[in-house]
């Protein structure tokens, strides 16, 4: 149901969504001044693919479940084949055991990161808990990025903005539910902003040479990133929210079961991009 807001409501959120922008252009002068490169531009990637699915979803009057099927889809195939192809082999090379541990730490606490999350949206907070749920996952994808790319400055970009792909499908349905309720869409801002920031500053931090550690810190980048790849997985199911996206009014079995196979042919084809042009620049 639509709420009215208040003026300062309305004043607040002007100013988290500047908060974003202002962040993201003076990390980006950090970023030329420590020569940080790859991570500004996977966060310059996240910032525009994030505003892009809220402008998506601002054009449309009504919710589009076969957008958000598609989005979904894409960015998560895309994610699972990355997770395969770059991270976990990285991971394992460091130390088989150790690297095989962060895995499973990562995605249990990508679990548990998740159901916390969404008992934001069950307390007073001071910013909307969508945004708020938003910035935490951001901030964590970040600091992830930036220590991988910080560690291993010989990654190609592709790794990084196929981690990030989702961060349109995840725009889109921030701000519809955003305006759903009545709120403001600048809010979004600040966790567009997130990756690159935090990106930027987490790369300057040096892993120890020892393998059982880096082991674990690769291993969990990947187990969260694979948590975080299975969560976008599009759900085609009754309560879901391409369920809720649904402009039909009554039994909406048959749409779901054809959205179902559009799920299913968009991650594949996500994937399938990512093996592509991983083949493509492979030495």
């Amino acid at each position: 149901m639509d709420t009215e807001e208040s003026p300062q409501s309305r004043r607040g959120e002007r100013i988290v969504g500047a908060i974003g922008v202002l962040s993201m252009l003076s990390v980006t002068v950090i970023a030329a001044l420590t020569g940080a490169w790859k991570p500004m531009q996977i966060g310059w990637v996240a910032f525009i693919a994030m505003v892009g699915g809220v402008a998506l979803a601002l054009r449309t009057e009504k919710n589009q479940a076969g957008a958000l099927v598609w989005g979904s889809g894409l960015a998560s195939g895309a994610m699972i084949v990355s997770v395969g192809l770059f991270l976990l082999p990285d991971a394992l090379n460091h130390h088989p055991r150790f690297g095989g541990l962060g895995v499973a730490s990562g995605v249990i606490v990508g679990f548990a990161g998740h159901a916390i999350g969404h008992r934001l949206s069950h307390i007073e907070l001071p910013m909307d808990a969508t945004v708020a749920q938003l910035t935490a996952h951001t901030i964590a994808a970040g600091a992830i990025i930036g220590i991988v790319y910080g560690n291993m400055p010989e990654l190609g970009p592709l790794l990084g903005v196929a981690i990030v792909s989702h961060k349109g499908p995840a725009g889109y349905a921030a701000a519809d539910r955003l305006t759903r309720n009545g709120r403001s869409w600048l809010p979004i801002l600040l966790p567009a902003a997130g990756v690159g920031v935090v990106a930027v500053l987490a790369s300057m931090v040096s892993l120890p040479a020892s393998a059982p550690l880096n082991g674990l810190v690769f291993g969990f980048a990947t187990g969260v990133f694979l948590h975080v790849a299975m969560d976008f997985l599009p759900r085609c199911e009754l309560g879901s929210e391409v369920h809720d996206a649904l402009s039909v009014e009554g039994d909406a079995h048959a749409m779901l079961d054809r959205l179902r196979l559009h799920a299913v042919a968009s991650t594949l084809l996500g994937g399938a991009v990512v093996v592509v042009l991983w083949w493509t620049v492979a030495p």
